[in-house]
C-alpha cells in the first residue's frame, strides 16, 4: 500500500500532467507494490483536487466491461472513473489533436439519471427507476501518461478509467421505449467503417454495468445524482485516430454522433 504522501503525490501529478500536457510517469512504474486500493485513493484525491480548483462531477463511467479487455488487464471486474464538466464536448464540434496523448475512441450509451442511485444491492430494476432516458455516445479514451505501465489496471484507475472527453449525441430515448441490449452501432472514420457492435457485449447488457458502478461506488461514500451522465461501457474495440480525421457512430435506433479532429 502506498502512504498517504505518496498517493497525493500521484494525484497532483496526474492533475498537472492533464493542466499542462506534460505527461506524467505511469503510476506502476514508480510504485511496482500499488495495488488496485492505492489506485481508487489516487483517483479519488485527483477528483478533490479538481473540485477544490472549481472543477464539477458530471457524471461516472465504466471501463473493461469486455471479458477480453478485463484479461488484458489482469482485471476481475470492470473499473470506473469520474467525469468533469470540461471533458463533455458538443457533438459536431472539432477538437484539437495536439491536446490529447494517445486517443482512441469508443461508442457506448449514456444513462442521464432522473433520480439518486445508491448502493449498495442495486440491481436492474433500480438502474430503470432511476434513469431519465439513454443518449448515443463516443468517449474519447486518452491518459495522462508518458508511456504504458507496468500494471494497466492500477495506472487506468488512477486516471480516470483512461476517460479523455466525452461526445453526447441528441437523441434522447426512454429505456421503456427499446430493448437496451438490442441497440448497435457502427464506428466510421472518414467514412470507412471500423467497427462494429451491440450493446449485449457489455456484461450482457449495459443496464448491468449502471448496477455494478452503483455498487462500486457505495464501497467509496460516492453516489450517482440526478443529472449525472454515465457511460456504460463501449461495444466495440478502441480505435486509433489521427488528426484530421471525421468519426462518425452511427446508432440503429439512436442516431449519429459526430466529432471533427483538428490540428
Amino acid at each position: 500500500m502506498l502512504t498517504d504522501t505518496q498517493i497525493l503525490e500521484c494525484a497532483k501529478d496526474l492533475y498537472e500532467a492533464e493542466l499542462s500536457g506534460i505527461w506524467t510517469e505511469p503510476i506502476s512504474n514508480r510504485y511496482e507494490h500499488a495495488e488496485i486500493e492505492d489506485a481508487y485513493a489516487i483517483a479519488i484525491k485527483v477528483c478533490e483536487l479538481k473540485l477544490a480548483a472549481g472543477r464539477t462531477v458530471k457524471g461516472h463511467k465504466v471501463g473493461l466491461t469486455s471479458k477480453a479487455m478485463r484479461t488484458l488487464t489482469g482485471a476481475s471486474e470492470p473499473d470506473y472513473g469520474f467525469m468533469f464538466d470540461n471533458w463533455f464536448v458538443p457533438e459536431g464540434s472539432r477538437v484539437s489533436r495536439s491536446k490529447m496523448n494517445r486517443p482512441l475512441v469508443e461508442v457506448e450509451l449514456a444513462f442521464v439519471l432522473k433520480a439518486p442511485l445508491r448502493g449498495p444491492s442495486v440491481n436492474a430494476a433500480d438502474v430503470i427507476r432511476a434513469t431519465d432516458f439513454v443518449l448515443p455516445a463516443l468517449e474519447i479514451v486518452d491518459s495522462r501518461y508518458n508511456g504504458r505501465g507496468k500494471k494497466m489496471l492500477v495506472d487506468s484507475i488512477s486516471d480516470a478509467a483512461a476517460c479523455g472527453l466525452v461526445v453526447l449525441g441528441g437523441r434522447p430515448v426512454r429505456l421503456t421505449d427499446i430493448d437496451v441490449r438490442r441497440v448497435s452501432a457502427s464506428l466510421l472514420i472518414n467514412g470507412d467503417t471500423m467497427e462494429s457492435g451491440s450493446a449485449q457485449a457489455v456484461m450482457g447488457n449495459p443496464i448491468n454495468a449502471v448496477a455494478w458502478l452503483a455498487n462500486k461506488l457505495h464501497e467509496f461514500g460516492v453516489s450517482m445524482e440526478p443529472g449525472n451522465v454515465i457511460l456504460s461501457g463501449s461495444f466495440i474495440k478502441a480505435i486509433p485516430f489521427e488528426a484530421g480525421d471525421s468519426i462518425v457512430a452511427l446508432f440503429d435506433q439512436l442516431g449519429e454522433v459526430t466529432l471533427m479532429v483538428g490540428d
